[in-house]
């Protein structure tokens, strides 16, 4: 079967992306052509996190110069395409807005079909993108973010079930909100991270107890609510805090570490998972990578562990290309080349 070019918009948050890939329908092989990011940290970081309306104008701004960028670097024009994919959902809604017209114009006005693509999808597919090892099943996906964190067990015919959901605050949301009591930068993750390193490098024994909620309950859900409360409970009481906030940072990234790695392994060992992939934002956090390969090394040596690189692990639009090309592949009925324009292919 003859290979297939897929152009993929990423407009979820406050990144605006475009990738082309290429993508064999008969060997499952994906090759990245181009991954373009127009990111907005540097706007948004004076506010401590993400404001929708000007997330919304900049996505307007850059949508169409990121997309032409895409085409340039991947060498493709628009005639040697055979799919649009733009992210549906969820994220925020004017910003989403932005991609979803933008690819229906290109659809109307090149004539290709949509595929549309579920923004979780997206990170966990991300895995599929120059995998380390081969990805046997039944996977599991744990997907760590600033608006969500999950356990996602995906089966050979890529159906998936939901195991495990947030709560309340994610993992990446407690870091942003844990960063901001502290007066740290936006985002929080990388921040708390830098900090948590260097008194990790120290090799002092940390006297800062916090909890690690939900770790023992019977489901395989998510709350770090109580971690971020207990957090600002112990700064309030703590007059010399901010003497102390690299051995803060380390108590508190320990604790969310715990509670992802425990409860992934927990999962992988009760539903006989034979590759854990991990994806999202926080997944780019070097410690966690380290202990959850370490914890998963030692209590299942049999089972394949894999990360994206970390160009893929924040908002990307190759993600979404990467998911677009294993919905269309799952579709055996349909002729790839067939599709009528705006058709719409929805994953369960």
């Amino acid at each position: 079967m003859i290979d297939m070019y897929i152009l993929a918009i990423e407009s979820s948050c406050d990144e605006t992306a475009a990738s082309v890939i290429k993508g064999n329908p008969a060997t499952g092989r994906l090759l990245v052509l181009s991954n373009v990011i127009s990111s907005q940290i540097e706007i948004h970081k004076k506010y401590g996190g993400v404001v929708p309306e000007i997330a919304a104008r900049e996505h307007v701004l850059n949508v169409l110069p990121v997309i032409n960028e895409a085409l340039a670097k991947a060498k493709i024009k628009a005639k040697q395409l055979d799919y649009l994919a733009v992210t549906k959902g969820p994220g925020l809604i004017t910003s989403l807005i932005t991609g979803l017209e933008t690819v229906r114009a290109l659809s109307f006005a090149w004539e290709k079909p949509i595929i549309e693509v579920n923004h979780l999808n997206g990170h966990m597919y991300s895995n599929f993108i120059k995998p380390a090892s081969p990805i046997k099943f039944p996977a599991l996906s744990l997907i760590v973010s600033g608006g969500h964190t999950m356990l996602i067990i995906l089966n050979k015919d890529h159906k998936i079930k939901i195991i495990g959901d947030t709560r309340d605050d994610a993992a990446g949301e407690a870091y942003d909100k844990a960063a901001k009591m502290m007066g740290l930068d936006y985002p929080g993750g990388p921040a708390i991270a830098k900090y948590a390193a260097e008194y990790k490098k120290s090799k002092k024994i940390s006297t800062i107890t916090l909890p690690r909620p939900m770790l023992n309950s019977a489901d395989f859900d998510f709350s770090f609510s109580g971690l971020k409360t207990a957090l600002l409970y112990q700064l309030q009481k703590d007059k010399n805090w901010r003497k102390r906030i690299s051995e803060y940072c380390y108590a508190y990234q320990e604790a969310i570490i715990d509670i992802l790695s425990y409860k992934t392994i927990k999962a992988a060992k009760q539903y006989s998972i034979k590759t854990i992939m991990m994806a999202g934002g926080v997944s780019a956090n070097l410690e966690l990578r380290q202990k959850l390969a370490k914890n998963i090394k030692k209590e299942l040596p049999n089972t394949n562990f894999l990360v994206p690189d970390h160009e893929y692990t924040t908002d990307n639009a190759a993600m979404i290309s990467a998911a677009a090309f294993y919905k269309i592949k799952k579709s055996k009925a349909i002729s790839f080349r067939n599709l009528k324009v705006n058709s719409s292919l929805q994953l369960k």
